[in-house]
């Protein structure tokens, strides 16, 4: 009832009709899968510098569909940074500007769900754009793999330490682990935890 009501009030705060995707109904049984790679751990700070998103429908990870971006900074990378993700400022050159880059993104996800890891990270990277142009933050609807794993452990062991670090979910879901710190590679990491912990085979 909260979140509907909060999609209403987001709605009518609504800036450009633009966004209107972004309250339209869902196509049946799809989310999407994002992840962004940032130039600082400060979401509200920092600039997006890489944007993955898959779509999965009906259990299927749409890799063919797969949005990539590759944004261009405001200022020079921290070579800090540069040490984690691998994006230099000679890479970022040729990215596009991230107020293209929110409108695509925006195209890309609709109204569908949005599944991450440590989402609240990334809406809050993408919000940083999206509120100067549409008004609002991101509406959707939002499921953390983290915290479906942490519900499926604590049936197990109910007051027991659950580790709940990336690399430790791959490895207790037997998935294959993807060279990190990658847009794309940990978006399609993410989605196939959260297909196994939705139980598709």
């Amino acid at each position: 009832m909260f979140d509907t009501l909060r999609r209403r009030w987001y709605h009518r705060r609504l800036r450009d009709p633009a966004g209107e995707v972004l309250f339209q109904t869902p196509p049946p049984d799809e989310v999407v899968c994002l992840d962004c790679e940032a130039s600082s751990l400060d979401p509200r700070k920092a600039d997006i510098l890489s944007i993955a998103a898959l779509r999965i429908r009906n259990n299927r990870i749409l890799t063919s569909e797969a949005l990539r971006l590759t944004l261009r900074p405001r200022g020079e990378v921290n070579p800090d940074s540069i040490r984690i993700h691998g994006l230099r400022n000679i890479d970022l050159q040729t990215g596009i500007p991230p107020e293209t880059a929110i409108r695509r993104v925006v195209d890309f996800i609709g109204a569908r769900p949005l599944v991450g890891y440590y989402l609240e990270y990334d809406i809050t990277l993408l919000n940083t754009l999206l509120r100067p142009w549409l008004g609002i933050p991101l509406p959707n609807p939002r499921i953390e793999v983290s915290g479906l794993y942490h519900d499926r452990k604590m049936t197990l062991i109910p007051q027991g330490f659950i580790d709940l670090r990336f690399d430790s979910l791959l490895k207790d879901l037997k998935l294959p682990q993807l060279p990190k710190h990658d847009a794309y590679n940990d978006a399609l990491m993410t989605a196939m935890i959260y297909l196994n912990l939705r139980g598709a085979r």
